[in-house]
């Protein structure tokens, strides 16, 4: 149901303490990860427009990659690509990590975690990006599926906390906040 409605949407605009940022999304498919595929589940993802990703986000969590780990990565995009990338802990590998190839400076994923049984970070992605009350975004390739077309040798998923202040606006509209979506949007 939750897929639908955002199949439906043109733009989202995140707000939170540690985020504002806005991407296309008109025309992309939002898909339903419900258990089938990727356990545990509990999450919808599309590929926002490629160059539409505007604004900064800062990770409420380590960034896992390759055994290495990013901590306190903040980017900021302009035109859909990273122009900005900084690291309290692991600049060098996140500036590595970024300037792979073209398509590591994009945005390949945008997803919601919805899993309320997953509620702290455990250093375990496939975990970590289901957390309810947060989004994730991956920096280079995009899912079949979605509609997007970033292609890129980097796949890096990132976790953003909005339990404590998010919001979430679809086309001007306030759909999401604190960590949920509201009533009337589920």
């Amino acid at each position: 149901q939750l897929a639908n409605y955002l199949n439906a949407k043109h733009e989202l605009h995140v707000i939170g303490p540690n985020i504002d940022l806005r991407l296309g999304i008109a025309g992309r498919t939002w898909l339903n990860a419900d258990g089938h595929v990727n356990f545990p589940d509990g999450e919808v993802f599309t590929g926002p427009h490629e160059t539409s990703v505007e604004g900064t986000i800062r990770f409420s969590f380590p960034a896992m990659m390759r055994g290495r780990q990013a901590d306190d990565v903040r980017l900021r995009f302009e035109g859909g690509e990273v122009v900005e990338a900084t690291a309290k802990r692991g600049q060098d590998f996140l500036r590595e990590m970024v300037g792979m190839d073209d398509g590591a400076r994009r945005v390949g994923e945008f997803a919601f975690g919805l899993n309320e049984s997953i509620s702290e970070y455990t250093g375990n992605l496939l975990l970590d990006e289901k957390i309810g009350g947060t989004v994730h975004l991956a920096l280079g390739r995009s899912v079949p599926g979605t509609g997007g077309t970033n292609e890129s040798g980097l796949h890096w998923d990132m976790v953003c906390d909005l339990r404590e202040g998010g919001e979430v606006y679809a086309d001007g509209e306030l759909v999401y906040r604190d960590g949920a979506f509201l009533n009337d949007v589920n």
